[in-house]
């Protein structure tokens, strides 16, 4: 089953399925689901047509995919062009919700940066 240029994975359940949509948790993957009449534990391989087209039909109401990853780009890019604070943390590559960078920024940061140590050098032996 394709959605959005998307193919679902046929051996998982429709509930965890549709979460491969970016833009759909598991909680909207249930809701759409109790609003088609499926049952959440059909596999994905296992529907109709019928049922897919239910479930197409339902997802053009939500915004996912492309249209999602185009509003999150421009909402990011309004930040930085009116340069806010977190528009400034999101073009330095630094967490933007208030986290410690001292220590544990490793995801937003990158492993680019690693620690030194104690910062003190090694006596050498000779």
């Amino acid at each position: 089953m394709r959605i959005v240029g998307i193919t679902l994975p046929e051996n998982k359940r429709i509930e965890y399925a549709l979460t491969a949509l970016f833009g759909i948790g598991i909680s909207t993957a249930r809701s759409i689901l109790d609003n088609a009449k499926i049952d959440i534990s059909k596999k994905t391989k296992d529907l109709t047509t019928e049922e897919e087209n239910s479930i197409k039909t339902l997802l053009e109401n939500l915004k996912i995919e492309g249209d999602l990853r185009r509003s999150v780009a421009s909402n990011i890019k309004r930040l930085k062009d009116i340069k806010s604070y977190r528009g400034n943390r999101h073009s330095k590559h630094l967490p933007t919700r208030g986290q410690r960078t001292k220590t544990n920024t490793r995801t937003v940061r990158g492993n680019v940066r690693k620690t030194m140590g104690s910062g003190r050098r090694a006596v050498e032996k000779t």
